[in-house]
């Protein structure tokens, strides 16, 4: 049996205000974020992948390529953001997280393979994929963390998003797959399934990790992270 092949990733936040089109002006706590975030994938791309996997919630079982793309009209913004290579007619709608992923992606210079699936198939496509491959695991954390925050303030969201974040830091794949399902939708942390498949699809792996970011700026956890599996 031959050994699985190298897997990178970097944990990102979905948040649309990565996007300069939607935050505006950017604040110093933004600043820092898209910071950690273009350090985070420019580590998956420095490792020269085959294939970045853009792994996110909203897919329901469909898989992103060529000619896919999604939009910012829900957020009053006219701009059409391609997955991969130029728009087709009849081609999908990618969710919020995808679209966000092929902005940073595009941001970054990646002009390879890309291939866009929900955490429900993450395991399957790197079990199939045979050389180095990049994964961009796109969520939120818990947006319950302060008054200001998107949902009423919960005292749990704090203890919630630190542990995702002893789980990031040190690679912990037994961790983050047995993050709570049920306590991630009550505190409304959109990334927890796309970690809990990232924790499974690595189990076993030898995982050299390292965060980047881990902070809470506008109420919502914005947790960043690259991850190599070996």
């Amino acid at each position: 049996m031959r050994p699985p092949p190298p897997v990178t990733v970097a944990f990102c936040p979905q948040s649309p205000l990565l996007l300069p089109a939607v935050a505006g002006a950017p604040s110093c706590a933004l600043s820092v974020l898209r910071a950690a975030v273009s350090t985070a994938v420019q580590t998956v791309l420095e490792h020269q992948p085959e294939v970045v996997v853009v792994v996110g919630e909203g897919a329901d079982g469909l898989r992103f390529g060529p000619g896919d793309a999604g939009d910012l009209r829900g957020f009053g913004i006219d701009l059409e953001v391609p997955f991969a290579g130029r728009v087709r007619p009849g081609g999908h709608r990618v969710p919020l997280p995808h679209l966000v992923a092929a902005w940073l992606l595009d941001r970054a210079g990646h002009t390879g393979g890309r291939l866009g699936v929900g955490p429900d198939d993450l395991a399957a496509v790197l079990a199939d994929l045979p050389g180095p491959v990049g994964v961009l695991a796109m969520g939120d954390g818990s947006a319950r963390r302060t008054e200001k925050a998107p949902g009423a303030f919960d005292a749990a969201a704090g203890p919630f998003d630190a542990a995702v974040t002893a789980a990031l830091r040190t690679g912990d794949t037994t961790a983050l797959a047995a993050l709570d399902p049920a306590a991630a939708r009550r505190l409304l942390a959109a990334g927890t399934p796309v970690w809990r498949a990232v924790g499974a699809a690595l189990s076993g792996r030898v995982v050299a990790a390292e965060l980047h970011h881990d902070d809470a700026p506008f109420g919502v956890g914005y947790p960043v992270a690259t991850w190599q599996a070996r």
